[in-house]
């Protein structure tokens, strides 16, 4: 492995997910810190006229079709020539263990990104972590391993980056209580009699956020946060009490950390996902960049209110899951994710979502300590479950 790079050498970034919109402002953050990042290598699932384009803007060593019929169909000739084009899981592998990355971004969406993830660890490189599956699915089993290695786990998400900045130079020990914050999505306010033909098309109208159509229906019904509880359970080591939630519709205040003292800190930012993706490059160095910043002139106030649970019930899945542990994330995520597709396809309704994953959540034979083959097997078997069922 080579040496880290020193204060002032460019970081050499690997995007895993550069298509999607994670990937996209990644790429931005580097087009405007070009004295500061290296983009060394690029991956995305199927979209290979846009890796392309990507690939002769940025010039990277690696190109990455993970979707071995999208590499076979691939035209070579529309990637430049020093960029080695690969495919399949083994390419995602080869690229995330490459020994010219020094930090790897994580944002392929779904489980699928535990792959990329666990490689990038496994060879000691630091993570910027956007796909909070990873932890959802396997969060004991990552954060050991970022340990053996020596290796960051650096968050993306908003709200985890503010949880992070707000701990700096402090423990779990000194923290009473993490607040995650949400904008409550485009149904905030709305009552499941209301919600009961909830169409796809209005589910994907965010109010403040611009995301991929999985993640906005998940923060539609409320499930993206439960997945932050989650996520922040087993990146931050806190006990799940120790986590809440709370609804934020300005998106200006990203989250808030409790301490013992009875201090709180937040972190103030507009809804612009460039600057947690620039922070976590970047960590601990802060420079200028592309990010909005607040207007505070603008500002004429903050308001938040509890999360409705009766209605919006993914959330106290998340909560569940985070205290149980064991098997339970993995199921969760696996048939949240056949859910929110059998949504947008049209076959289950949008209460079915939540519905849908309690029952296949139930239904799984549980275990406390499961190895990595154990949870993708459970993997498989909870997609197969939520893609029959009919509530």
């Amino acid at each position: 492995m080579p040496p880290p790079p020193s204060p002032t050498a460019r970081k050499r970034v690997a995007v895993l997910g550069s298509t999607g919109s994670i990937g996209v402002s990644t790429l931005d953050v580097a087009r405007h810190l070009p004295d500061r990042l290296e983009v060394v290598g690029l991956a995305a699932h199927t979209n290979a006229a846009q890796l392309a384009e990507q690939c002769r803007a940025f010039r990277p060593r690696y190109a990455v079709l993970c979707d071995p019929a999208a590499f076979t169909a691939a035209v070579r000739s529309d990637f430049p020539r020093e960029t080695e084009l690969l495919g399949g899981p083994d390419g995602v592998a080869k690229l995330a263990t490459a020994a010219d990355v020094d930090v790897v971004v994580s944002a392929v969406v779904g489980a699928a990104g535990l792959h990329g993830t666990w490689a990038a660890l496994d060879a000691g490189k630091d993570v910027a972590l956007a796909n909070k599956e990873t932890l959802v699915v396997a969060g004991p089993l990552v954060t050991e391993l970022a340990a053996r290695r020596g290796a960051r786990l650096l968050p993306v998400d908003s709200e985890h980056s503010a949880v992070f900045q707000a701990l700096t130079g402090y423990t779990a020990a000194d923290v009473t209580r993490v607040v995650l914050t949400g904008s409550g999505g485009p149904f905030r306010g709305k009552t499941a009699a209301e919600l009961e033909a909830a169409t796809p098309a209005q589910a994907l109208r965010h109010p403040t956020w611009k995301m991929g159509p999985k993640i906005t229906i998940d923060s539609a019904t409320l499930m993206n946060k439960a997945l932050e509880v989650i996520e922040a359970r087993w990146l931050f080591d806190l006990r799940p009490e120790q986590i809440d939630v709370i609804v934020h519709p300005e998106s200006i205040v990203h989250s808030f950390v409790e301490f013992a003292d009875g201090s709180v800190l937040g972190q103030l930012s507009p809804p612009d996902m460039r600057l947690p993706i620039q922070f976590a490059l970047l960590y601990p160095d802060r420079v200028p960049g592309p990010a909005k910043r607040l207007d505070w002139k603008a500002l004429s106030g903050l308001r938040f209110e509890p999360p409705d649970r009766t209605t919006f019930r993914a959330l106290d899945l998340g909560f569940e899951v985070a205290a149980r542990g064991g098997t339970t994330g993995a199921v969760l995520n696996a048939a949240n994710e056949v859910a929110v597709g059998r949504f947008l396809a049209g076959t289950l309704p949008f209460l079915g979502i939540a519905a849908c994953c309690r029952a296949v959540l139930d239904a799984h034979d549980f275990d406390a300590a499961p190895p990595l083959d154990r949870l993708l097997a459970l993997d498989r078997w909870a997609r197969a479950e939520a893609a029959r069922w009919q509530g």
